[in-house]
């Protein structure tokens, strides 16, 4: 139960600050690209970077901490900080054929579903 706590609080969190994100800078910038949200993606994978170099860092492996800070609000900001961290993982450990795999893997089969849902939802 604590868990799911932790991770609901920062999941929240992670959601209203990516709208605020959005928001602010679609205020500022308006355009054919995706700023706001390109911006919620990079800002996101760097805070999950910060977030588990300094958990490692700091040898503050609370697992409470992660929850709250990693799976919670880098989760509920933008869930591309997540794969990315994943991706990260997978070079570092040498794993580069399934890196490779699985951006884009993730990147076309994400495309086909939200094609799939638009249509479906169509019919």
């Amino acid at each position: 139960m604590r868990a799911l706590l932790l991770v609901g609080l920062g999941g929240g969190a992670g959601s209203i600050f990516r709208y605020l994100t959005s928001v602010a800078v679609t205020r500022y910038f308006q355009g054919v690209f995706p700023l706001a949200i390109f911006i919620v993606n990079i800002s996101g994978c760097f805070m999950i970077g910060l977030f588990l170099g300094l958990l490692e860092r700091v040898l503050l492996a609370n697992p409470d901490l992660k929850l709250l800070f990693v799976t919670g609000f880098c989760g509920g900001y933008t869930t591309f900080s997540t794969f990315s961290a994943e991706n990260v993982n997978l070079i570092q450990s040498g794993h580069y054929l399934t890196a490779f795999l699985y951006i884009a893997a993730s990147v076309l089969t994400g495309m086909a579903a939200v094609w799939l849902g638009f249509m479906l939802a169509k019919l």
